[in-house]
């Protein structure tokens, strides 16, 4: 198995062509030092007292707002309040534990990350495409136009310097916003189920759930739209319910949204192209990871616990089998690694100013084209 099917959890090379460079002096010295790092500390990457206290709290965030939203009789004002506490909660999950669990960065065990990453089909995704979609396609080949499953918005935004520009991307930065709120909607109603039938996730073949996986796939499905309509239909007029869950999910997809772009979508991240007549691109995996991804906010302990450490988007990237709160130590040995073997280290200092970038690079997108050739 190649490193980068290790990082990855094994890619079947029939979905790509992709290849990357041999690992050099920089990628041994820096997996020596993570690993020295753990050894002198006599610390585990998995399986940490703190990330089973995180999930505890985590999953009782979601069933107390969901209690208060659907059976407390709350006047409008709490209502709302309870919608937002909901929505919070649902991607505290989601950062916190499938997120980790479904990288098999949770537990040392399998059935403990399996049964955690259980979470995602509970909550309206599915545990079995998510892994697949995200591990594969965009742990894989990150800012890889065409590869990556997470720059693809179709004609609706242009995410990359190699995606065909329309007219009316020259407002993106402006109307994407809304946009990213129907993310949550989209992957519950449409994107899943769309997979599911074709097989397909952005023209990569992939194998359809079968036997307990078709049971968990659909299964969670039926509890996730249970949850979500029939049983507040019990206590609220299904106008209201409806309105609950978009409301729910729109605050819910703009956060998902805003966190996973503000890594990989900015002025400083790189977006490489293969070079013409080769399969290897001019990088190892781990010079194209730290090429494309970016971190911000690393010094903001509650935004570190809130995002599952998602703002340590290039140590994630780089190890996605250790558990996230690892991250901020870590961070310290990669930039001091990248700065000693001249290697590229992309962070900003804060969570806005990570936001400016990505909102600068959507209105540079769509006011001009790029050059093709951007890295």
């Amino acid at each position: 198995m190649t490193t980068l099917q290790a990082e990855t959890g094994g890619l079947s090379r029939a979905n790509t062509k992709i290849r990357f460079s041999p690992n050099t002096e920089f990628e041994r010295e820096l997996r020596k030092r993570v690993s020295m790092y753990f050894g002198e500390n006599d610390l585990s990457s998995k399986d940490s007292a703190h990330m089973y206290l995180k999930s505890a709290v985590a999953v009782a965030w979601v069933a107390a707002s969901y209690a208060l939203l659907v059976f407390a009789g709350l006047p409008a004002w709490g209502l709302l309040l309870a919608v937002l506490s909901l929505s919070v909660a649902l991607n505290a999950l989601s950062f916190n534990v499938m997120h980790d669990a479904l990288h098999g960065a949770y537990s040392e065990r399998t059935w403990i990350n399996k049964g955690m990453g259980l979470f995602l089909d509970l909550i309206g995704g599915s545990s079995y495409l998510w892994y697949r979609k995200h591990n594969y396609f965009h742990h894989s080949y990150p800012n890889i136009a065409g590869h990556d499953d997470d720059i693809e918005a179709g004609i609706f935004a242009r995410l990359s310097p190699h995606h065909k520009r329309y007219f009316f991307h020259r407002y993106q930065h402006i109307y994407i916003w809304f946009l990213y709120g129907f993310l949550a909607i989209k992957w519950h109603l449409v994107d899943d189920f769309q997979v599911y039938f074709t097989k397909k996730i952005n023209g990569h073949e992939i194998e359809r759930p079968k036997g307990w996986d078709a049971v968990i796939f659909f299964g969670g499905k039926l509890f996730f739209f249970t949850m979500a309509f029939v049983v507040p239909s019990f206590f609220y007029p299904v106008l209201n319910v409806l309105g609950f869950y978009v409301l729910v999910t729109l605050v819910q997809g703009l956060i998902m949204s805003v966190v996973f772009q503000l890594a990989h979508c900015n002025e400083d991240a790189g977006f490489p192209v293969q070079p013409a007549g080769s399969e290897q691109m001019e990088t190892s995996w781990m010079v194209h990871q730290l090429s494309t991804t970016t971190d911000f906010d690393r010094n903001n302990r509650f935004l570190t616990w809130y995002l599952g450490g998602l703002n340590f988007q290039v140590e994630h990237h780089l190890f996605p089998r250790i558990c996230h709160v690892n991250y901020p130590a870590l961070s310290r040995i990669v930039e001091d690694t990248c700065k000693e073997y001249g290697v590229t280290y992309n962070s900003y200092g804060s969570f806005f100013s990570g936001l400016r970038s990505h909102y600068n690079w959507l209105r540079t997108l769509g006011r001009a084209d790029v050059d093709g050739n951007l890295a």
